[in-house]
């Protein structure tokens, strides 16, 4: 066997080395921390008092903070109301579930005799009969696998109380869909303990079973409570955020496909870092860091080294951040780190806004949309410069996955995750993620604002895989838009095109251009001739033009 060099022997060391102060830097007993800090730091946040008599720690000193921690955090009083299920109504098609930014309604499929024998353990009979309520036979849950020669499984709904802002956006889609199987009722004095007592039925009866989650629905995915559910609400986020809904969802598919213990995220300062971690609530049950606005990518092509180093290249390591993270000030470091061809995974939450910093205009941001800094007054008519595509620019970077979808296509944003997260080199998912307070909607519609969103070729679906050809037309899919092949979409029992112009009448930072007739001003009439030809671009680029 030939001796060993002396590079390699330095390299060995070296090694050896790091490995031993990563030992030495989490030598603290972590079992042992955790339950001290849910049991005295928790505790004195709860009480009011954790930031006047909790001393520094090691913990803090090391920014510690457990995983999971939001689950013990008590929204249960900030909204005056809270939805209601109509069992009879529901077909079990998880779209509440998915949609829901804060983890607070929650879906399972049960054999019918496990839920019967978990209901008669209920003595009173008024709380059996209330969570009893929350179970429905389904075609797609109990009749199917009877003809399949299994036991039907009662499908119910649960909401946590704890969790609930009351933003309504369950109820929004589910009317959406046409089954009106959710509606907002009034909290009273009773309200919050029947609702805490349905939901801890919900945690006893146990996890939904493998063999009632059908891979091929993907919205299924948050039945799968172990291994889905890594985002447990308890986050600072806004009412309706379309920013947490679309995290919950990329946590969902990367731990379906590959469980918690292989997932990792780098998040960029903004809006996500900071409802992420407002100590000492933590919503993820994976790890996470946060690291600068303009240098999360480099920070993961760190740690995606170290990783390889060690041989985890199984692991999903993925990168979160917004306008400011990925389109202006890190723009840079995502582009080295997508010519890099390392193996990290990029959503970018794009809300065309610096939320964080109070909504001021970034180059994500719509020509003529008011925002601070591109306010719509006398002199200024709003943005004055063009919107970025940051899509189309990291699809021009060699071989990198590309995916522009949102959270209320859910198929699409599965299918996008998945696919990057299959992908063996880097990944981007650009994410419209809508934001109530900077977009002026109300919190209910998130979802709603995103399907217009695409409908008006505001913000066009596509996946650009490398794998499937060497040329741009055969790598570019615009499946998932309407009328993809004409201008503008046209909705049924309509002859009138829906345009950006229409989308921009629904939302609050365009109510400037229009005048008091509500004809749009001339800045608006020039954002939608970018929005056509930004269109026409992809059209071109996949053929179809």
């Amino acid at each position: 066997m030939a001796e060993k060099n002396g590079s390699a022997l330095i390299a060995e060391e070296k090694m050896a080395k790091q490995e031993e102060m990563e030992t030495h830097l989490f030598e603290l007993d972590l079992d042992a921390y955790v339950d001290d800090f849910n049991r005295r730091v928790i505790g004195a946040y709860q009480d009011g008092t954790g930031s006047v008599e909790l001393p520094a720690d090691v913990g803090i000193a090391r920014s510690l903070v457990p995983p999971g921690t939001g689950a013990l955090r008590d929204f249960s009083y900030i909204a005056p109301e809270i939805p209601e299920f109509i069992a009879e109504k529901c077909v079990g098609c998880m779209t509440c579930v998915t949609e829901c930014p804060d983890t607070a309604i929650l879906g399972k499929a049960i054999p019918a005799s496990r839920v019967e024998q978990g209901l008669s353990e209920i003595a009173d009979p008024g709380e059996r009969d209330w969570v009893r309520s929350h179970w429905v036979k389904t075609r797609k849950y109990y009749e199917v696998p009877e003809k399949r020669g299994k036991e039907g499984a009662l499908f119910g709904i649960f909401m946590d109380p704890t969790k609930c802002k009351g933003c309504a956006e369950c109820v929004q889609v589910c009317d959406d869909l046409g089954y009106f199987a959710l509606k907002m009722v009034t909290k009273d004095e009773g309200t919050l303990p029947r609702y805490r007592q349905a939901f801890e039925f919900f945690r006893r009866i146990g996890p939904t079973p493998n063999e009632y989650i059908n891979e091929k629905a993907l919205a299924d995915f948050m039945l799968n409570e172990a291994g889905s559910l890594l985002y447990v609400g308890g986050a600072g986020s806004c009412m309706g955020c379309g920013e947490a809904t679309a995290i919950r969802m990329m946590l969902a598919a990367t731990g379906f496909a590959y469980g918690p213990e292989k997932i990792a995220i780098v998040a960029a300062t903004g809006c996500n870092s900071v409802f992420g971690s407002t100590y000492p609530y933590n919503p993820f049950l994976v790890p996470w860091t946060n690291s600068l606005f303009e240098n999360a990518p480099a920070d993961a092509m760190g740690i995606r080294a170290r990783w390889d180093q060690k041989g985890w290249q199984e692991k999903k390591l993925w990168v979160i951040g917004g306008d400011g993270a990925m389109y202006d000030i890190g723009f840079q470091s995502l582009s080295r780190m997508l010519a890099s061809g390392m193996d990290v995974n990029v959503l970018v939450l794009d809300t065309q806004v610096y939320s964080n910093t109070g909504g001021q205009a970034s180059t994500a941001s719509y020509f003529g949309q008011d925002a601070k800094m591109a306010a719509i007054g006398t002199e200024g008519r709003g943005k004055r410069e063009r919107r970025k595509e940051l899509a189309h620019i990291c699809l021009i970077h060699p071989d990198v996955y590309v995916a522009q979808t949102t959270p209320a296509h859910i198929n699409h944003f599965y299918k996008a995750v998945m696919e990057a997260n299959e992908y063996p080199g880097p990944a981007v998912v650009n994410v419209y993620a809508s934001c109530q307070p900077e977009h002026g909607v109300a919190d209910n519609m998130a979802s709603q604002h995103e399907k217009m969103a695409v409908e008006s070729r505001a913000f066009p679906l596509f996946i650009h895989d490398p794998r499937k050809g060497k040329s741009i037309r055969e790598r570019l899919s615009l499946v998932g838009n309407p009328n993809q092949k004409e201008d503008w979409w046209t909705p049924p029992k309509s002859d009138k095109p829906f345009t950006f112009v229409d989308f921009a009448r629904t939302e609050g930072r365009f109510a400037k251009q229009f005048d008091g007739a509500g004809n749009p001003s001339e800045a608006l009439l020039r954002a939608q001739e970018d929005r056509l030809q930004n269109w026409h671009l992809l059209q071109e680029l996949a053929g179809s033009r």
